[in-house]
């Protein structure tokens, strides 16, 4: 049995929760200062990370192919991009026709040639032939040395598609192996021998990403089983530390590994995790759990805490886990395991990486509309991190055995300088990536430090997101493996101290990465998320729908601004047929008819109405939708069988739809377009999307001065009318907005068939659509309204 309490002090637990997506100038003064190494051992960091750069740029650059590569094709270039989107997409295409399409797409425009003979590294120039497919097939005339796109459709028009595709897949399978230590683990230990007489150890990860299904979770789970045999035999009893180790990735052995599933996880995964840490232990090699995403963080301590402190796996030292300097909590994550190390009574080997995900995190934040980043937006300042972190580590050697990974000649030499005399750690390195560096570093004539090769196994089918993950990591120009390479940029720019750069610098953010909320700059706001896996948010937000949990709520007509009585009906928890969620009242022919005739005379008065005062009515619906976020939460869950998560993405996108059709009304005004209704607009929204169609739809029409009746769908009605309520609330007129609920092929076709409605706006079936156009059709000089299928 795993122990239901770990020996965890809540309050340091309550700090990397609350900087989580802490305010980043605070957390970055704060790691300044504790980062910071005397004017002494700062010069020397500066002269030992020079000296460190100047040997790689001297020695013989073939010696570091991947750094080679990366620099002569770096992101920023056009063929860079183009490498990247063929490696990439070669490997997962469905069938030859779209691989030969792809070919021919991608490279007609590149200039391959231009490449050729720029870099001293022999993989670069052979990898840039192989990408003109140059050699014995191809012989440059005048033209195609002037137009390799008509070099490369010579050469299609010549051999056909599949030869090229088959020397593509063959250069990026050479590529591959730059990238992977070998197809199994007896083929990786075989190639690592050479490389561990010279003092290096070796990591080995595992190809493949996150599980999908059970099946998956089971396939990962073997591979990692067989993995851990392996390796096992090949370490000999050498011990967690000399011995070569395997990194594990937790999304890979379940397929439900997030938050929202959290008593699954610990139920399920937690054992499966310790599982395969007492193999691990019993062949006493080194066990890494991988570093994931950012909101799988705080789930991650808790199962990879509880497996640590099972008593199971006292006597041996070789658990541990990878933390990402690039998020806000790193610091704290260490107080944390240093702590629970101490209680448990047991080393933890911690591998400081600078962390790899860093364009995903910034994205996922903007893409929901969160609070903040939980990385860092500078570079410099997880730089800064990193050293704040690696300072904190080795002063507590007592509870980590310490790993720094890193390319990165000035954190090298920081690290150097802040261990002193004790070499009781290692660094750590990718494979094909930093050989020139660390040469100087593993030599007994040099540093004489350790370093672990973090290896990847598997075949060339399961390299995609490994690649294109390295390939971002690294390829940018910013990165050091791709700078060190470019002897243009002097030595002096590279090493420069990031604690005195971010000393210098305005430390609330990098200017060019907006806040979240402030996604679209001056034109409007994003619409505010909230992030599920910060219990920050998800405690406060169980707690108010536990307050709503036994409300019920009410729809009926809205006719004119006031609502119509008649005989409920019940509205039932589609998930639940016990639950009643609340009271329907559906529209008779009569409250129809009523809705048109308030309709008409509304859209007299808000057609005129300005549109500036039609834009600020609907940006206070916007703002009253996410002052009630909590109420549709629970009303989606509830009428519409929907997740929590799906709650905050209907609210959201209903609050986009009311901001962007304000500012169109503005725009459109402020252009000198006439910005005039056609009349009563029917609008009539499905029940898979209950309140951000049916926003989207009648803001719309509202912002361009129709009137509309509004016809939801009969399964989600309740939300329609909430929404409603705060229509009204917002500024629009009753007269403007009428609400029909009930069923939709009654009230719909009476509408539809009116002839004073001016137009509809449908989602839906696409039969339906075509009965509506039909009669529209019939209606000659009624010019037909876009229907949405």
């Amino acid at each position: 049995m795993f122990r239901t309490e770990l020996p965890q002090p809540n309050e340091i637990r309550q700090t990397i929760r609350d900087t989580y997506r802490a305010d980043e100038e605070a957390v970055v003064e704060r790691l300044i200062e504790t980062a910071r190494l005397s004017p002494e051992q700062t010069a020397r960091v500066q002269n030992r990370a020079y000296q460190l750069v100047a040997r790689v740029r001297s020695a013989d650059n073939g010696k570091s192919g991947i750094d080679a590569l990366l620099h002569e094709y770096e992101l920023s270039s056009k063929e860079g991009v183009i490498l990247m989107c063929l490696a990439e997409a070669l490997l997962r295409v469905p069938d030859a026709v779209t691989a030969d399409k792809l070919i021919q797409d991608k490279l007609f425009d590149a200039d391959w040639q231009s490449h050729l003979g720029h870099s001293d590294s022999f993989f670069v120039n052979a990898s840039t032939w192989g990408l003109m497919l140059t050699g014995r097939v191809i012989k440059f005339g005048k033209a195609e040395k002037a137009d390799p796109g008509r070099l490369i459709k010579r050469m299609i028009g010549r051999s056909g598609e599949p030869v090229i595709r088959k020397a593509f897949n063959h250069a990026m399978r050479i590529m591959g192996r730059q990238f992977v230590m070998g197809r199994t683990i007896d083929e990786a230990a075989e190639r690592a021998k050479a490389n561990e007489e010279k003092g290096y150890r070796y990591s080995y990860d595992m190809l493949g990403e996150a599980a999908r299904t059970m099946k998956d979770a089971d396939r990962y789970y073997k591979a990692y089983e067989t993995a851990i045999h392996d390796i096992g035999r090949v370490a000999n009893g050498r011990g967690p530390i000399d011995s070569p180790g395997i990194s594990v990735k937790l999304s890979a052995i379940h397929p439900r590994y997030d938050f929202a599933n959290y008593d699954r996880v610990m139920n399920e995964l937690t054992p499966r995790l310790k599982e395969l840490a007492l193999l691990a232990k019993k062949y006493d090699i080194g066990f890494t759990v991988d570093a994931e995403e950012a909101n799988r963080l705080d789930l991650s301590l808790d199962v990879i805490g509880t497996v640590f402190a099972d008593p199971d796996l006292d006597g041996w030292e070789g658990y541990g886990l990878a933390v990402q300097a690039y998020q806000k909590r790193a610091y704290h994550v260490l107080e944390w395991l240093a702590d629970l190390s101490t209680k448990v009574g047991r080393k933890m080997m911690v591998r400081l990486v600078k962390g790899a995900y860093w364009d995903t995190e910034v994205k996922f934040s903007q893409e929901n509309g969160f609070d903040g980043y939980p990385v860092f937006t500078r570079k410099a300042s997880t730089d800064v991190s990193y050293l704040a972190c690696a300072k904190y580590m080795l002063s507590r050697r007592d509870a980590f055995y310490c790993q720094f990974a890193s390319h990165n000649a000035h954190t090298v030499a920081s690290v150097l300088e802040m261990a002193g005399n004790d070499r009781t750690f290692e660094f750590q390195r990718l494979h094909g990536m930093g050989e020139a560096l660390y040469e100087q570093i593993v030599d007994e004539n040099g540093e004489n430090v350790p370093c672990r090769v973090y290896a990847p196994v598997g075949t060339h089918e399961d390299l995609l997101a490994y690649l294109v993950r390295r390939l971002l990591e690294n390829g940018a120009n910013t990165s050091f493996v791709n700078r060190i390479q470019d002897e243009q940029l002097p030595i002096e720019e590279m090493i420069a101290d990031p604690i005195e750069k971010m000393a210098a610098l305005p430390r609330k953010g990098h200017p060019k990465i907006p806040a979240p909320i402030d996604l679209y700059g001056a034109s409007r706001v994003n619409s505010r998320g909230l992030d599920l896996t910060d219990t920050q948010k998800l405690l406060p937000l169980s707690a108010k729908l536990a307050e709503i949990k036994s409300k019920t709520w009410n729809a009926a007509p809205l006719i004119d601004g006031k609502l119509v009585s008649g005989t409920p009906i019940d509205v039932i928890n589609p998930a639940k047929f016990a639950e009643k969620v609340g009271d329907l009242v559906q529209a008779t022919e009569a409250d129809i008819d009523a809705a048109v005739v308030a309709a008409l005379k509304g859209y007299e008065t808000w057609n005129k109405t300005p549109a500036s005062e039609r834009a600020t009515a609907l940006r206070r619906l916007g703002d009253l939708l996410e002052e009630n976020m909590d109420e549709f939460i629970a009303l989606c869950q509830r009428e519409a069988g929907k997740l929590y998560s799906d709650g905050v993405a209907e609210v959201r996108e209903a609050v986009d739809f009311c901001r962007y059709y304000a500012n169109r009304a503005e725009e459109t005004f402020r252009e000198g377009s006439p910005l005039e209704g056609r009349g009563v607009i029917v609008c009539i929204s499905p029940w898979n999307f209950p309140l951000a169609i049916f926003l989207g739809q009648v803001t719309a029409a509202l912002a361009a001065g129709n009137a509309v009746i509004a016809k939801p769908a009969e399964q989600t009605s309740l939300i329609a009318a909430r929404a409603a309520e705060l229509i009204l609330e917002s500024g629009v007129p009753g007269s403007a907005f009428q609400l029909v609920p009930g069923p939709g092929r009654v009230i719909g076709n009476q509408l539809i068939n009116d002839p004073r409605i001016a137009g509809v706006a449908f989602t839906g079936s696409t039969e339906t659509a075509q009965v509506i156009n039909q009669a529209l059709a019939k209606r000659p000089g009624v010019p037909l309204p876009l229907i949405a299928e």
